[in-house]
């Protein structure tokens, strides 16, 4: 339980230095792309998108221990998990790309 707990606070702190933008480099391939690449996307709105995903993953890592003896909540939590970052990638890819 404190391992989820660490992990949340750990993906919490990674949110919050997300949206003062300083960890565009902790991106994934954003941090690889070319800077032809990187000029098509809109890092403010990358970076929002991202650091809700970090919350949602923080929300899930702190709420998973308290589950742990229900697996159907837990397979549950875990459809829905991968369903919202499923969502997630798909508002990264188009929503923060410039027009």
């Amino acid at each position: 339980m404190i391992v989820g707990f660490i992990f949340a606070a750990l993906f919490l702190v990674l949110a919050i230095v997300l949206l003062m933008g300083k960890g565009d480099r902790l991106i994934a391939g954003y941090n690889t792309a070319s800077e032809e690449e990187r000029q098509k996307i809109d890092i403010h709105r990358l970076r929002i998108v991202i650091a809700m995903m970090m919350v949602m993953t923080a929300v899930f890592c702190a709420l998973m221990p308290l589950v742990i003896n229900d697996l159907s909540t837990q397979l549950l939590a875990i459809g829905i998990f991968c369903a919202v970052n499923v969502a997630d990638v798909i508002v990264a890819n188009t929503w923060a790309r410039k027009k």
